[in-house]
């Protein structure tokens, strides 16, 4: 779920080849010029043509913006969520250095082709629930052939179970139903599980959504801080004020993140953000209580307004 951000580059975006971008858009019929609507198991599922871009689209289910592909390039991120994962998908190793990677909740495999194409040889599993969703998807904007993807159609936690110990690099978790996070996947014994797949000094990223008065964001925080010992929290200025309801990205790992450069990609960005961590993320918790199973609940759904 997510507030469309300005056009542009994408985070450490490169260029394809016009014979490999010509080949993508053959395989995926070519310029579309009208939405293309279809029923999927959490509900209407739209493919919304990018004016701008020729092979690009917006995946939405039942009105609510989930993800934007371009197929000529998928290293261009236009989400504002989406580009400040991306920015930490290219501070957790080297630059090309491959990863494993799972994605919990699929969407359009934004972030998958992104890693796939910024960092090749990476192995990536995504978990998406939505079985009717992934066959779409699959049909209308293929992946590269050559990508070392692999999709399973389950819930996001039960997935989660099925991975080994100490095999991600980095964990996504971006998954939403009715536009709201489900409760099973906001506490601390979900998190031991995400903490039990991660190698050492593997990085857990997850997309949050919330409103005034950030009250599960503050929970959330609180969360990972149990199984966490370092945390990093970049949205926009006015969802951190309590002003609008949005995005929240949030970075868990066991050791220090770049901070600095994480900082600096997501001032620059086209909508800015600000990045907290420390003493201040701890702050702005204020306190706030740990989720365990036994009292978790669902994100808050978003207001009308959200996607207006």
């Amino acid at each position: 779920m997510a507030r469309r951000g300005t056009p542009g580059s994408g985070a450490g975006a490169r260029k394809r080849s016009d014979r490999k971008a010509d080949a993508r858009s053959e395989r995926a019929g070519g310029r579309r010029s009208e939405p293309l609507a279809e029923r999927v198991d959490d509900g209407l599922a739209e493919l919304v043509p990018d004016r701008e871009r020729p092979h690009a689209w917006t995946l939405t289910l039942d009105g609510a913006p989930q993800s934007h592909v371009d197929l000529d390039d998928p290293t261009y991120l236009s989400f504002e969520y989406q580009r400040r994962i991306g920015h930490i998908a290219d501070l957790v190793a080297p630059p090309g250095q491959s990863l494993h990677v799972v994605h919990l909740g699929g969407g359009a495999f934004t972030l998958a082709r992104y890693i796939a194409a910024t960092r090749p040889r990476s192995t990536q599993q995504i978990v998406e629930l939505d079985a009717a969703l992934v066959q779409l998807v699959r049909r209308e904007l293929p992946l590269d052939p050559q990508a070392r993807i692999r999709v399973r159609s389950t819930d996001a936690r039960a997935g989660l179970g099925k991975i080994q110990d100490d095999w991600a690099d980095l964990v996504i978790a971006d998954v939403f139903s009715g536009a709201r996070t489900p409760a099973h996947l906001t506490s601390t014994e979900f998190l031991a599980e995400v903490r039990r797949v991660l190698k050492p000094g593997g990085s857990y990223v997850a997309n949050l959504a919330d409103g005034p008065p950030l009250t599960h964001l503050r929970g959330q925080i609180a969360t990972a801080a149990t199984v966490f010992p370092e945390l990093a929290l970049a949205a926009d200025p006015t969802v951190w004020r309590g002003r609008r309801f949005g995005n929240a990205v949030l970075l868990a790992s066991d050791l220090p993140p770049k901070i600095a450069e994480l900082t600096r990609r997501v001032a620059t960005d086209p909508h800015p953000g600000r990045v907290e961590h420390g003493r201040a993320l701890a702050d702005f918790t204020g306190g706030a209580a740990a989720v365990s199973d036994a009292d978790a609940r669902p994100s808050p759904a978003p207001p009308p307004s959200a996607f207006g």
